[in-house]
């Protein structure tokens, strides 16, 4: 697989949308967002509200995560990507397909029953963790920072504190 020029790889579990669409690609100067999710791939609703959210800044993909282990290493030099995803999981899947993803920003996990929060933005449940070891046991580096010009919090010191 070529590398493709992946700037940032983030996990946010709202995927496109104002910090990620205006100020994470004019921050990274990203030319391409590339949502790669199983859902949003086959629903263009979704597709045109995140469209519409990037409006001129950059252009968008919606792949699954099968499609984008698939094409990925066919982007051209000049694609600047900014690679969405939802969940570590989906990372993880991504990583284990061969996906060069060595830095992860976590942006966005919602809270819900059984989770744990280690940060305002960031929850986690115990298939979380254990995914998030796994990451880093494949050497992603990996780092909780909502918008660009917030202090980054090492993900791993963080769930230390669970």
């Amino acid at each position: 697989m070529a590398n493709p020029n992946i700037l940032l790889t983030r996990i946010d579990n709202r995927l496109v949308h104002g910090q990620v669409g205006m100020t994470w690609t004019n921050t990274l100067g990203a030319n391409l967002v590339l949502v790669a999710n199983d859902e949003v791939a086959s629903d263009t609703m979704q597709q045109n509200l995140m469209e519409m959210v990037l409006a001129d800044t950059a252009s968008a993909r919606f792949f699954t995560l099968e499609k984008t282990i698939d094409v990925i290493g066919k982007a051209a030099p000049h694609q600047k990507i900014l690679l969405v995803v939802k969940t570590p999981q989906d990372v993880l899947t991504l990583v284990e397909g061969g996906v060069p993803i060595r830095e992860l920003n976590v942006g966005n996990m919602h809270f819900a029953e059984g989770k744990k929060q280690i940060s305002p933005t960031v929850s986690v449940d115990e298939n979380d963790i254990a995914t998030f070891n796994k990451l880093n046991d494949l050497g992603v580096k990996m780092e909780i920072r909502g918008i660009p010009n917030e202090r980054s919090l090492d993900l791993l010191e963080s769930l230390k504190n669970l």
